[in-house]
């Protein structure tokens, strides 16, 4: 039988999103996030046996929170985490010139208010045939106190990481994301593939993290294919949204064909030398 999916009970998220309006765009992002944490850890830990463990946190001053969750030393994984962070506050003067050097119209305030929220995970196989995996997806707002005006965009992206290559792997990976791009704009794929592969990529060693997937950031242009009736903020949420659920059936699928395979001591030191590659 599948386990209880953590140790702490998690807030409830609604059942769906609802086509949001106005400030309720928020809500239905958060509700996004939450939903897909809740979706993704049921799966993990599905295929493991074990449950994660969450820890709530808060920021100061009633400025937001998150729910972090982790799976350590399971039988299929050696670490999965699994976050969501939803927080606001007043942006650090680094911040904002950061942000005003990419192009963002941050007004005329030293220290403007912000709000973020968003999901992100790394995944840690034991088997060294089974890729690790790395996925992020955040929405970001800066809002001018003596304008009213907002600043947004939102960034993402999933990439796949094997200490050992199998082509039917790669390629279900990408092709599951390019379906999920396609579905909103033909250009998406092959731009933000791009990217991730230049993103990506460690220049001292002269090699790749792994085998890529997408990476975008700064997205506030409609999607091509963007339904008329969404706003621009809705319709990049469901280009998202079909990027967060084509992660589960895929990655899943992948570990089914990976976790038992016969391996030796020699790949799982290789396994351990392209882990600390990782973070480099």
């Amino acid at each position: 039988p599948a386990p209880a999916r953590m140790e702490a009970a998690a807030p409830e998220a609604p059942a769906a999103e609802q086509p949001p309006a106005n400030d309720d765009f928020k809500n239905s992002f958060e509700s996004l996030v939450l939903r897909m944490q809740d979706e993704i850890c049921d799966a993990i830990a599905e295929l493991d046996g074990n449950a994660f463990r969450e820890d709530k946190w808060e920021r100061p001053n009633n400025h937001g929170g998150g729910r972090s969750r982790v799976l350590q030393d399971g039988n299929v994984f050696e670490k999965a985490g699994v976050n969501v962070s939803i927080v606001k506050g007043k942006l650090p003067a680094a911040a904002v010139k950061q942000m005003r050097s990419r192009g963002k119209d941050m007004g005329a305030n030293a220290s403007p208010p912000f709000y973020a929220a968003g999901i992100s995970l790394v995944i840690h196989p034991k088997n060294p045939m089974a890729p690790t995996v790395h996925l992020n997806y955040r929405y970001f707002e800066v809002m001018d106190p003596e304008t009213g005006g907002k600043t947004w965009w939102f960034g993402g992206g999933s990439d796949l990481t094997p200490s050992y290559l199998f082509d039917e792997d790669a390629v279900e990976f990408h092709s599951a994301l390019k379906k999920a791009c396609d579905k909103h704009d033909p250009t998406f794929f092959d731009k933000y593939k791009k990217w991730c592969d230049e993103y990506f990529y460690n220049p001292h060693r002269e090699e790749a993290r792994g085998v890529g997937g997408i990476f975008f950031d700064d997205l506030e242009t409609r999607p091509a294919n963007a339904k008329p009736e969404l706003s621009d903020q809705e319709a990049i949420m469901a280009f998202s949204r079909d990027c967060l659920e084509s992660f589960i059936p895929t990655y899943i699928d992948i570990m089914k064909r990976r976790k038992d395979m016969p391996f030796t001591e020699k790949q799982k030191e290789w396994q351990a030398i392209r882990r600390g590659r990782y973070v480099e």
